[in-house]
């Protein structure tokens, strides 16, 4: 008697073997592979286990070209990313200086990945959460890019279970979403050593606590590590102003500088030249004067780059990556992306001794 055995073979398994293996057909062998729903969770478990059987491994320059095939064949409407803002009227932050990362720089990723990226800003024409709920899904949006650029973080209270998301920074500690943002301990770290190497000897940095909070403590954090190689006498206590609106905290900064009299400042550039000018500080002759979050229009200063058009575009990618393998809800275990940023040097601080 003669039996047939199936020899390894170092051909890849195809997916009409996995289908044959699984007993189930070839296209539902491709859904679940790209993690489609709608499909049960045995029919699920049994392909993914003749799959690994057969040591089947995927092509990502396959998976990638039929990814685009499939962008194709969807309507316009499923190719919008919505970038959700918040604008409300009655919060402490809406008149202060916060940068946001441009829609620009957004929108240019997006477009490499098939999408148009389009803005979407809670508080403005009475646009609630739950409206905003509603006319996404009417328009079929899957994907969501959260900039929380609020104290009341009104984005919060959107349902994020069924979209696949990305926040800028970490305002937003709950829910827990993938994260996109600059790496600031990095940044003071570097800010630091750049002041250092031309001179400065007591070094502050003065943010709201917010902003602080925003970089998952980078300012505060950067300074701390900086300190631990310094004698006392040179450590100066980072400044973290407690209200959202910088104008209300000159009393606090002042108070705060007259005490420890640092030698260079990171600060913001709103308000505090003027500040400095008011308590007969000139810059940078007595003091240096850093821009904790410098952009192409602060020419006349020294600062730390966070590089947002690089923020933008991990957001897209981390984005197009949940789209591309159908990956929905709050993630179990959040991806964080942390862009390093860039000192940029000007005549706002001397030049080293």
């Amino acid at each position: 008697m003669v039996t047939s055995k199936v020899m390894p073979t170092s051909q890849a398994p195809s997916l009409d073997s996995i289908a044959a293996a699984a007993g189930v057909s070839t296209m539902t062998v491709s859904r679940v592979l790209r993690n489609a729903p709608n499909v049960s969770p045995e029919t699920r478990a049994r392909v993914l286990a003749a799959a690994k059987t057969l040591n089947y491994k995927p092509d990502p320059h396959l998976a990638r070209m039929m990814h685009l095939v499939r962008a194709r064949k969807e309507s316009r409407q499923r190719a919008v990313i919505a970038v959700i803002r918040e604008d409300i009227a009655s919060d402490s932050m809406r008149k202060s200086p916060y940068q946001f990362v441009s829609i620009d720089d957004i929108r240019r990723r997006a477009e490499q990945h098939g999408y148009h990226a389009e803005e979407f800003w809670l508080g403005r024409d009475n646009l609630t959460p739950s409206r905003l709920q509603k006319i996404l899904h009417a328009r079929g949006i899957e994907g969501v890019i959260v900039s929380p650029q609020s104290s009341e973080l009104t984005c919060r209270e959107l349902d994020y279970t069924k979209f696949a998301s990305v926040s800028f920074g970490f305002a937003m500690r709950e829910p827990a979403l993938h994260i996109s943002g600059t790496n600031l301990n990095l940044g003071i770290q570097m800010a630091a050593a750049e002041l250092t190497r031309k001179g400065y000897q007591r070094i502050g940095v003065a943010v709201t606590r917010w902003i602080d909070l925003r970089s998952q403590n980078g300012y505060s954090g950067g300074m701390f590590f900086f300190h631990q190689d310094l004698p006392p006498k040179r450590r100066v206590p980072t400044l973290l102003m407690p209200q959202h609106e910088i104008i209300q905290n000159f009393g606090i900064f002042s108070a705060w500088l007259k005490r420890h009299r640092p030698d260079a400042l990171i600060s913001f550039d709103t308000l505090v030249p003027d500040w400095l000018k008011q308590l007969g500080l000139r810059v940078p002759a007595d003091i240096g004067l850093v821009m904790h979050d410098w952009t192409d229009r602060m020419t006349a200063f020294a600062g730390i780059h966070h590089r947002r058009d690089q923020v933008a575009s991990a957001a897209v990618d981390l984005l197009a990556t949940q789209l591309l393998h159908n990956e929905f809800g709050i993630p179990a275990s959040p991806r964080q992306i942390l862009i390093p940023p860039e000192w940029v040097d000007g005549a706002s601080v001397r030049s080293p001794a």
